[in-house]
């Protein structure tokens, strides 16, 4: 029993991140399709005005990830490092590459050097969430196992490949929804605008590969597929594209600051779908979670780290964000709103 309940709250982490840290990566490619120097200098005004309040804080879900695989369940911890080691090595990479870029492109005044450290950014904000999709995807096929060694079939074949851009757009599609927000909170209409037709032609994008998504899972990942096609899997599914269909409603119109909490929905309620079409299995069809859980007091001292965690850090984490959301943690400069920078066209 302890042990189920620690598995719900690693797919709630899960879920935490992909969404806080999804909307981070999904600015990011933004950026990297924003154009050259001229072109792209307002969406990225945008981009860092809005990421640079909260960008580290949603790393604080991943080390709650790791902290409760290897504590809770060592098992799938040491099966899953081993057998995707190196897409998620590559996914570490892109995470220090892509801070470091984000942290050096804003103070940089050389343009030759901003548009270095705004590549390393915008590069490592795409392949960072695809190498962590596949990872997912080569998990989900039953591919790995207890005592699967690293080999390119465990993540580099369909199903991962497809998790992968699946990830990809669902980062796109938080971004968007979430700089269409802030664009209509700083009073720049165009970045509305802007970006609103990127909420758009991310939820297009989403849609077909979800539909691909589908088709494969159903023939690589026949246990994963039943779950998304029946049952509790099933209806998350129904309410993710349902929050989906509703985001982009509301990106349209006055309530566009509700679009925010229903697109991390929609992502959330997609990952919920994952977790609860794999029960009882970590590892489908290899492992469950009875078999791969840790002692019994580990894992009861997991529950009492988390209900500490939510007692002290959640309500500061939901200030946090809050206060981004509504402006309040870094407000607009004269010098941002002068004519020629990036608050105000020319």
């Amino acid at each position: 029993m302890t042990a189920d309940v620690v598995a719900w709250i690693l797919l709630a982490a899960v879920a935490a991140y992909a969404c806080g840290g999804g909307v981070d990566y999904g600015a990011g490619f933004w950026d990297l399709l924003a154009g050259g120097a001229e072109r792209g200098r307002r969406p990225r005004w945008l981009i860092d005005h809005a990421m640079a309040p909260v960008w580290e804080v949603n790393n604080v879900w991943l080390i709650f990830i790791l902290i409760i695989m290897w504590t809770g369940f060592p098992v799938f911890f040491q099966t899953v490092f081993t057998a995707m080691w190196l897409p998620l090595a590559l996914a570490a990479v892109g995470m220090v590459l892509r801070g470091a870029g984000f942290a050096l492109r804003k103070p940089t005044r050389k343009l030759a050097q901003r548009r270095i450290y705004g590549g390393l950014f915008a590069i490592s904000s795409v392949v960072t969430p695809f190498f962590l999709g596949a990872a997912v995807g080569g998990v989900a096929s039953g591919r790995v196992a207890p005592g699967t060694t690293a080999s390119a079939d465990a993540w580099a074949n369909t199903t991962s490949v497809m998790a992968g851009l699946l990830t990809v757009a669902a980062t796109a599609f938080l971004g968007a929804v979430f700089l269409t927000a802030d664009a209509r909170r700083f009073g720049a209409d165009d970045l509305v605008r802007y970006f609103r037709l990127r909420v758009w032609a991310s939820v297009a994008l989403a849609a077909v590969l979800a539909l691909i998504g589908l088709a494969v899972t159903h023939e690589h990942t026949s246990y994963v597929y039943h779950g998304l096609t029946h049952g509790a899997g099933l209806a998350l599914v129904i309410a993710s594209a349902a929050a989906v269909a509703v985001t982009a409603w509301l990106v349209s119109g006055p309530a566009l600051g509700w679009a925010r909490y229903t697109s991390v929905a929609a992502v959330a309620a997609l990952v919920g779908a994952w977790g609860v079409a794999q029960r009882p299995y970590l590892v489908p069809t290899s492992l469950t979670v009875q078999q791969a859980a840790g002692a019994s007091a580990p894992l009861t001292w997991l529950l009492i780290v988390t209900l500490v965690a939510l007692v002290l850090i959640g309500p500061a984490l939901v200030v946090l964000y809050r206060l981004d959301t509504h402006g309040v943690l870094e407000p607009l400069t004269d010098e941002d709103l002068a004519p020629g920078r990036g608050g105000r066209p020319e």
